[in-house]
């Protein structure tokens, strides 16, 4: 359907100008009368709805719309729609109070696509980049329930656990992080810099040099000869693996090797877990169905593998089997859990299990992130000594198998 740009006033007088999607000129008027507004100029135009005149280079470099963005958008609706504020005259004060200009401009999208007789979730699913599968379909829940306040609310609540899990995560892996790139960079200053200025000084000894100091000269000698080489090889084997994860098969490998890596890959897997369980219990409080339900939370749980295994618990349940024994066969959750999911199909209170599935795995990340410092130190301290013990072997063996044939002299 053709475009037509409106000019209009409302019932304050204010000017209003938008861009809706219609047959005819006629259907748009009636579009805006029906919400409250007097057109005043109606015109044919080529720009899509959500465009505006801003040019292509400001838009290159502007903020995208952040997480947080749409974690506060939530709550915010959450709150307008139980003060029982229209939803169009609640969006328009959202979009004059965004502080981001992008989201202002997913807002004003929201509006022209409400105006033209598009549900919400019809029009968010427009953005897919700002609001992921998971929160249109709980949208969608809500206004075939006419609870559409409380999911915003639950929606909020449920970003707000996932960046929080997604910040302590982060926190707790920055001292490791530092430490390890701090290693790096200094390997790559003591091969190029410090031992070729070692090597020139036992050159002048004229004697057969220890196997340890043979071997650091070597490496310095190689590392300086062929560093372009070995940057290259690290940029082209960056590249493959970017690209190989990019693919299904790759980012369900790599997703799988994550939650098997050794210390890490427990907190992820039940991070993972919590978001599941969390994201499930949201969909089954706000009434989807169990099947649709579980294909709407795989693609929240952020790890191919895992949605693997919730794709198939779907499967299972549309054949016809309990949630419990799908469970089972996944392979993924803890005896605890299965006997929780085992007591909330018996009771009918899944729901609130799964609530309580999700905080005892919260409860474990927390301790685990708390500790993993603790886990890793051990590790670096034991690195960095073997490194130390390497460079002092080899810087000072030679000085003192020097030391030690003057003195026999």
């Amino acid at each position: 359907m053709p475009f037509f740009a409106y000019k209009a006033r409302n019932a304050r007088g204010e000017l209003l100008q938008g861009v809706l999607e219609g047959p005819d000129s006629g259907v748009i008027a009636d579009q805006l009368f029906s919400t409250g507004i007097t057109p005043v100029e109606i015109v044919p135009t080529k720009k899509p709805a959500g465009g505006n005149a801003d040019s292509w280079w400001g838009r290159l470099f502007e903020p995208k719309v952040r997480p947080i963005d749409v974690q506060l958008f939530s709550r915010q609706m959450y709150t307008l729609l139980k003060a029982g504020v229209p939803i169009m005259r609640g969006l328009a004060g959202l979009q004059e109070s965004a502080i981001s200009k992008s989201f202002a401009r997913v807002v004003k999208d929201l509006r022209e696509s409400l105006d033209a007789g598009r549900e919400l979730s019809t029009a968010m699913r427009r953005h897919p980049k700002v609001f992921s599968s998971f929160y249109v379909s709980m949208v969608r829940v809500g206004e075939m329930t006419g609870r559409l306040e409380e999911v915003f609310l639950r929606l909020f609540d449920y970003m707000e656990f996932d960046r929080d899990m997604r910040q302590r995560v982060k926190s707790a892996l920055r001292y490791p992080s530092f430490v390890v790139a701090a290693l790096v960079v200094a390997m790559v200053i003591i091969n190029i810099f410090v031992i070729p200025a070692f090597a020139k000084v036992y050159a002048g000894f004229k004697t057969e040099l220890p196997f340890m100091t043979k071997l650091l000269i070597g490496t310095s000698n190689f590392t300086v000869q062929y560093w372009p080489v070995m940057l290259s090889i690290v940029i082209g084997a960056g590249v493959v693996f970017k690209l190989y994860t990019d693919t299904p098969h790759g980012k369900y490998q790599w997703d799988r090797f994550k939650l098997r890596m050794p210390i890490a890959g427990k907190i992820m897997l039940k991070g993972t877990l919590a978001r599941f369980a969390r994201s499930f219990a949201l969909s089954s409080k706000s009434g989807v169905p169990i099947v649709q339900g579980l294909n709407v939370v795989a693609q929240t749980v952020d790890n191919s593998y895992i949605a693997t295994r919730i794709e198939q618990m779907r499967d299972g349940v549309e054949r016809g089997e309990s949630i419990l024994r799908t469970a089972v066969t996944t392979g993924v959750f803890t005896p605890v859990v299965t006997q929780m999911i085992a007591i909330g199909e018996e009771t009918g209170e899944l729901d609130s299990l799964m609530d309580e599935i999700a905080a005892m795995y919260e409860r474990e990340v927390d301790y685990e992130l708390k500790t993993l410092s603790a886990q890793i130190e051990p590790i670096l301290i034991i690195g960095l000594g073997i490194l130390v013990l390497i460079l002092a072997l080899g810087v000072f063996l030679p000085m003192w198998d020097l030391g030690r044939a003057a003195l026999h002299g």
